[in-house]
């Protein structure tokens, strides 16, 4: 009994105690709890202050204030590092305009911008040291490295030895994987935006490739030149294309407008009318008919056959309503330097392509487009590699007939070879053929007079772009070897006429002939015995 009166006299006591604990604790947590300004705490709400709602608003409104200013802080960072990228950018494009030695070129992978900005220059060098923007002094004409044309399809290449093909389809992953990767490069450079035009872009694609070409300096790297359809007729697009034993580099991305861009062919000539007639029926057809940007010269040597010729040409000017050709008369010896010589200085209109061609070349339109785009006046001077044909009555003696002239014209191992060793035909502005001091004019006949030139040409600064193309031919014609030349010289007229005859192959049939014939009759008489 006393033990419960004392429980209940000490339990208000308790329950005061617990109020006051709970109080402290309160008071305790809101100090704690409260936000501190910039440089004082805030207050709890006192007696005599706005109330507890207001209070608390206040304290919303402060933390509010303090996330608008972090975010400000935050802001100004970003436009810090921004200024900060921009100096950096801005640094590294100054050190890739340097062109330091290769042998100092030194990637420490401790300093990885240092050693990618120290790459990057090097692979720019690279670009300046090939022959990339400017032809380079050649010793030879054997110092030249050639280029070689490809598709979509294929690849026309000089290079063929026994087993590969002067035209085929890349075989190699290597070689086709490389091709599809320019042909892409280009194609998204081609449709990467200007910034600058307002009009909606045209989109290329690959079906727009015409054409390109491409060589290796083994030391430097690989140029590639690829010619795209552009947005009218007679207008391209070129983009210009580095590998540097690296990533592909665009050097180049530029308009090409080709509409008044007139040809003078020039025929150097003596006799040979039947010749004419059919170089002609191919000049009405390609030159005249499908471009119609063309000029033609005749320099004829002498008064035979004269008369047919000029007949010829008078009568293809009547009937294609073509008046764009010049007859030059010379009474004296032929001399194929000499008459090219004569034919490029006589022209006296603004600047033109000189294209030096013989009676005895078939040439298309395709081509024509081709002389136009690898010539630039100061700049490049375009010498081809003709397919050469090879005798039709060898080729297609196991026919009943001969095909046609066009149905000849296929760029196979069987049908012909690239004319490698020949530099006269050859397309240049007539300023640079002038500038470099045109033929040399001592040399008579045939052979020797285009060596000299196209040595001019390497021994200048000018580029020299040569590579085999498609669209150019050289028909077959009987070599004659004449009694008159020593033994030595007819062995090696001989030599060239074998060579001109057939291929390897086809000039093994005609050896082996008789055996051949003997083992077929061989097999005949077995058959019948069994």
């Amino acid at each position: 009994m006393m033990l419960r009166r004392g429980f209940i006299l000490f339990l208000p006591r308790l329950v005061g105690l617990l109020v006051v604990a709970c109080c402290s604790v309160s008071i305790v947590y809101m100090l704690a709890c409260t936000p501190k300004s910039d440089n004082q705490q805030l207050a709890l709400p006192r007696v005599h202050s706005p109330t507890v709602k207001e209070g608390y608003e206040a304290i919303l409104q402060e933390r509010e204030e303090q996330h608008r200013n972090y975010i400000i802080s935050l802001k100004k960072q970003i436009a810090q590092l921004k200024a900060e990228l921009q100096g950096r950018t801005e640094q590294l494009k100054s050190m890739q305009n340097q062109y330091p030695d290769p042998l100092d070129i030194q990637l420490d992978h401790n300093k990885p911008e240092k050693a990618q900005a120290n790459l990057l220059a090097f692979l720019r060098s690279q670009v300046d040291k090939a022959e990339v923007h400017s032809g380079v002094k050649l010793s030879t004409e054997y110092a030249a490295v050639p280029f070689e044309s490809f598709t979509l399809q294929k690849v026309y290449q000089l290079e063929t030895g026994l087993t590969r093909h002067p035209e085929e389809k890349p075989v190699r992953k290597d070689k086709r994987d490389e091709l599809v990767e320019v042909i892409e490069l280009a194609v998204g450079s081609l449709n990467k935006p200007d910034g600058v035009s307002k009009a909606k872009p045209r989109l290329y694609t690959a079906s727009d490739f015409v054409e390109g070409i491409y060589r290796t300096e083994k030391n430097k790297g690989t140029l590639y030149e690829l010619t795209f359809k552009g947005d009218a007729k007679h207008q391209f697009k070129k983009i210009v294309l580095f590998r540097p034993f690296g990533p592909v580099m665009k050097v180049k991305n530029e308009n090409v407008n080709m509409a008044d861009t007139v040809i003078n062919v020039i025929v150097p000539l003596a006799k040979r009318a039947s010749k004419f007639r059919q170089f002609m029926q191919n000049f009405r057809e390609m030159g005249i008919q499908q471009d119609g940007r063309i000029h033609l010269t005749v320099v004829y040597f002498g008064k035979e056959q004269m008369s047919e010729v000029k007949s010829i040409l008078e009568n293809t000017s009547k009937s294609a309503n073509f008046k764009n050709f010049t007859f030059i008369q010379l009474n004296e010896e032929f001399s194929r330097g000499k008459g090219l010589d004569v034919g490029a200085r006589f022209w006296k209109g603004n600047n033109v392509v000189l294209f030096f061609c013989d009676v005895d070349i078939y040439f298309t339109a395709e081509f024509l487009n081709s002389c136009r785009l690898n010539t630039q006046p100061g700049k490049k001077v375009f010498y081809p590699v003709l397919f050469s044909q090879y005798n039709p009555s060898i080729i297609y003696g196991h026919h009943d007939s001969i095909p046609s002239l066009e149905q000849q014209l296929i760029i196979k191992k069987e049908t012909g070879f690239w004319r490698d060793f020949g530099f006269g035909m050859t397309c240049q502005y007539r300023s640079d053929f002038i500038n470099i001091g045109g033929f040399d004019l001592d040399i008579k006949g045939w052979g020797g007079e285009d060596v000299h030139l196209y040595r001019k040409y390497l021994h200048s600064n000018l580029m020299v772009i040569r590579t085999p193309v498609r669209g150019l031919f050289h028909l077959w014609h009987e070599k004659q070897c004449l009694d008159e030349l020593t033994p030595e010289q007819y062995k090696m007229c001989m030599q060239s006429k074998a060579m001109n005859e057939a291929s390897h192959g086809q000039l093994g049939m005609l050896v082996f002939k008789q055996e051949i014939e003997s083992h077929l009759h061989r097999q005949k008489l077995s058959s019948k015995k069994t």
